[in-house]
């Protein structure tokens, strides 16, 4: 069974960065595929950004593209989610999943997932 552990949320100002990550257990981490996704109060958890177990393949959702990096250290089982520019409107709890196989923008195909933290943006 996959772990995955989320940190790094916290309250920012407007502008400013934030860098999650999430660990994971297990002897699968550096052939999977990781994503991170948001959940505003009320709504659908939306795709954020994702990358393949070689980190070749990676997406962006358009909200934060030029904004967020996500890049993976299959060493340390660990992919993170590096945020510039941040804006009230990411005020969200963001969550890391896992799963295999190609990169994918909807939630229902990954198998494992984290806790969530919060991130909260002030402007």
């Amino acid at each position: 069974q996959v772990q995955l552990v989320e940190s790094g949320g916290g309250l920012v100002q407007a502008g400013g960065s934030l860098r999650l990550s999430c660990v994971a257990s297990g002897r699968t981490f550096s052939s999977s595929t990781m994503g991170w996704f948001r959940q505003f109060p009320g709504k659908e958890r939306e795709f954020v950004a994702s990358i393949s177990g070689g980190a070749g393949n990676i997406n962006y959702a358009d909200s934060v593209k030029g904004r967020f990096i996500i890049s993976r250290d299959n060493a340390k089982n660990t992919v993170y989610l590096q945020m510039n520019s941040l804006k009230p409107e990411d005020t969200a709890v963001y969550y890391c999943a896992g799963k295999g196989g190609p990169t994918d923008w909807k939630p229902s195909p990954y198998n494992y997932w984290g806790q969530g933290t919060q991130v909260t943006v002030s402007s």
